[in-house]
């Protein structure tokens, strides 16, 4: 069957060839009346536009990179529903690539971006990330880049983060006036922005509330369910007296649920945990886990719509970084109610 090209819609309207592909491009020089015509004979005669030709003549892919550390946790996930919405909206496609926490495969990733010559790219940093290079790169080759969650640092470009700080002193404070006074927090042993805010924002609600720092009482390595059961079983071992627990992220957390239930503790009678992020399954266990939601979809949606406001602006990097902090929101739930 015969491809229907531009040529055949002009023939059919008896109009010019530059006038059909200006109406396609929604071009403010050509009538509204003009447009709708173009548009409703293009769809009656079955026209796809050839989008490899398009991008060629235009320099533009209309293909956004989102570079994620992993997938199979909702926050990125839902960080990325966020972004494609509002991307797809605006006639934007998505090529979306997981780093793994390997810093190697965000380089790959980064690498396949380049190579499908997308327009520009959104990216949270792997675990493993601990200088700039990838990322300097794209800045030098004038290629849009913004960031979501995890920002490096030195890096002076666009960003959506939620205020860790915040989100970490609200946890820890909420535990305080629940009546807990020996509160231990499991962090991250990496030098991760994110991360240490929440550790700082722990230890400014100690200090605003009078409490002493023991530093036997924060555990630093890689987060993960089993990480969280292997830091209440160390902690029961070495006979260290805590009655409550605030992990930086919501799996940890759940492995401190399940060991503390396994060792016959009742929570949150004897021990309170609070989390960090809303992971889906946070208020579908029992008892359901207290968290800092971090607002995903929502964060998703403003790094989208800045990363486009700024595409529109034109020379992305004239422009002072815009920054955007959003406020995290405490969930209090079962597991600290008291």
């Amino acid at each position: 069957m015969k491809k229907i090209t531009i040529l055949d819609i002009a023939k059919e309207l008896d109009i010019t060839f530059s006038t059909v592909a200006r109406a396609l491009n929604d071009h403010p020089a050509i009538s509204v009346a003009t447009k709708k015509a173009v548009r409703e004979t293009a769809d009656r005669l079955g026209y796809s536009p050839n989008k490899v030709a398009s991008s060629l003549r235009s320099g533009k892919t209309k293909i956004i990179g989102i570079l994620v550390p992993r997938l199979d946790v909702s926050f990125f996930s839902s960080v990325v529903h966020g972004i494609e919405g509002v991307m797809n909206e605006n006639g934007y496609t998505i090529l979306l690539y997981q780093s793994q926490e390997s810093a190697k495969q965000e380089s790959k990733g980064i690498d396949t971006f380049l190579r499908s010559r997308a327009d520009g790219i959104i990216a949270s940093i792997s675990l493993e990330t601990e200088d700039n290079g990838a990322y300097d790169e794209i800045k030098k080759r004038n290629i849009p880049l913004a960031f979501f969650d995890r920002v490096p640092q030195g890096l002076d470009v666009p960003s959506v983060t939620i205020d860790d700080y915040r989100g970490g002193f609200m946890a820890t404070e909420h535990l305080i006036k629940a009546g807990y006074r020996r509160i231990v927090h499991i962090n991250q042993y990496r030098n991760i922005n994110i991360f240490n805010e929440r550790l700082r924002g722990y230890l400014g609600a100690l200090k605003q509330y009078g409490l002493p720092v023991d530093e036997s009482l924060i555990i630093k390595g890689d987060f993960s369910l089993e990480f969280g059961r292997q830091c209440v079983r160390d902690l029961l071992a070495e006979g260290i007296d805590f009655d409550a627990i605030f992990t930086l992220e919501d799996f940890t957390a759940m492995g401190v649920v399940q060991e503390l239930k396994a060792a016959g503790k009742r929570i949150p009678e004897q021990v309170g945990v609070a989390g960090f992020a809303n992971e889906a399954f946070t208020s579908l266990v029992s008892p359901t886990i207290s968290t800092v939601d971090q607002r995903t979809v929502e964060m998703g949606e403003e790094v989208a719509h800045l990363f486009l406001k700024l595409l529109k602006q034109g020379d992305y990097y004239k422009h002072r970084p815009e920054k955007i902090v959003l406020e995290p929101r405490l969930l209090v739930r079962e597991s600290s109610s008291r």
